[in-house]
């Protein structure tokens, strides 16, 4: 744990903030659901610890990083320091930062590969151990896509594939009656009209794995039927919407629109701006630009969808710190992209203001659900956990437009 990070997170953790915080009991006013999402690499991984070594987190990347260009800020300093997860203490404090801002809950980037779960702890040590989890929501988003080694990635050789995001339909059978059985069952798990909410996060890795859309879509029938026997109304299904490609000779779909009906999926959304707006500058690209892209997107994306699209709002971006850092930093690819500047707290909280106003004139939309990118992507530089730069000034911004009401 880094000592200025600790030692500044407990003195601002026990003053500052607690002068200000809400009632406790308050909820959010106009009935909105604001979910981040969480990235759980912050703990000891046994996959992680053969690949990197004994102690490995990626914790490691955050301390490494350094500015790569004139005006670049690096490296991300946590307020609370290099915390480990995994540790129910730790992830109470998380709780209770996000609930008191009006968060409702964390999305949690959830892995399951042929040979079983990867980076679970975060979830079934840190969260499901806090002794307040009941004050903030879980859910998980199905992170099927295929791991790479890219901590760090280096120019000069393309990243190894660790674990592919393919996998069988008896692992994802398996993998349904964990998720009904140790999480759908438990009291905080997050609902939207008495569903337990799933999300997918590529859509054309399931069908895949599944060998089609027609066995695809038995799955998904399967997986709703076993979560009806647990004593839910339904499954809500939700689809991160992004970098879709249909399989090769496929011809019962011809568009995502087509996909999403035939697969049944109750409602999509996004992960990140960066899926939807391009960077065209390098190294620096500007927040207020990227959210003008990405609110272009968002404008059709129920209608061109077919399905009740829930917006985004990413905090930045910036992935210099998963490329190798004594590489020159040039436009390459993942991790070597621009970097996101502009994005201040105040920025921040304009873009939350347009989500808003977007959720208040969507008449089509009956759940008022934000998605954020997100609690903790901090190599990927979006994050709303505090930093010694920012305190607690992203969180802040969240309770200023989704204010909650006070008691009479």
């Amino acid at each position: 744990m880094g000592a200025l990070g600790a030692a500044a997170g407990a003195a601002y953790g026990t003053e500052a903030w607690a002068k200000r915080l809400p009632s406790e009991g308050e909820g959010n006013a106009g009935n909105y659901e604001i979910a981040a999402y969480y990235f759980g690499n912050y703990h000891l991984d046994h996959r992680n610890e053969i690949q990197h070594g004994p102690g490995w987190t990626e914790w490691r990347l955050v301390e490494a990083a350094r500015p790569r260009f004139e005006g670049h800020i690096q490296p991300k300093v946590p307020l609370w320091g290099y915390e480990n997860e995994a540790e129910p203490a730790v992830f109470e404090r998380k709780i209770k930062a996000a609930s008191d801002s009006g968060l409702s809950a964390f999305i949690f980037d959830w892995y399951w590969y042929n040979d079983g779960p990867f980076l679970e702890a975060a979830l079934e040590k840190g969260y499901l151990g806090a002794s307040n989890r009941e004050q903030l929501k879980f859910a998980i988003m199905w992170a099927n896509h295929d791991w790479y080694d890219i901590h760090p990635a280096k120019l000069s050789s393309p990243p190894t594939l660790q674990f592919p995001g393919k996998v069988t339909p008896e692992t994802f059978r398996t993998m349904t009656d964990h998720i009904v059985n140790n999480y759908f069952r438990s009291s905080s798990y997050w609902m939207l009209d008495q569903c337990p909410y799933f999300s997918i996060y590529e859509l054309f890795n399931f069908v895949a794995s599944m060998g089609g859309v027609r066995p695809a879509a038995k799955a998904i029938e399967d997986f709703r039927v076993k979560t009806r026997a647990a004593g839910f109304r339904d499954l809500h299904l939700n689809a991160v919407t992004w970098g879709v490609k249909l399989l090769p000779g496929q011809t019962d779909v011809v568009d995502l629109k087509s996909l999403l009906e035939q697969l049944q999926i109750d409602s999509t959304t996004s992960y990140v701006w960066l899926h939807h707006a391009e960077m065209s500058s390098f190294p620096v690209a500007q927040y207020d630009g990227m959210a003008k892209k990405y609110e272009e997107y968002r404008a059709t994306a129920s209608e061109k969808l077919g399905k009740p699209y829930y917006p985004n709002v990413s905090m930045g971006w910036d992935s210099s710190p998963r490329a190798c850092q004594t590489d020159v930093y040039i436009k390459k690819g993942y991790p070597f992209l621009p970097v996101i500047q502009g994005n201040t707290p105040e920025n921040f909280g304009n873009a939350l203001r347009s989500a808003k106003s977007f959720l208040d004139n969507s008449p089509h939309l009956k759940n008022k659900v934000l998605t954020i990118n997100s609690w903790n992507e901090w190599t990927e530089g979006s994050y709303l956990e505090p930093d010694t730069e920012n305190g607690y000034g992203y969180l802040d911004q969240i309770g200023n437009v989704f204010p909650k009401p006070r008691r009479s």
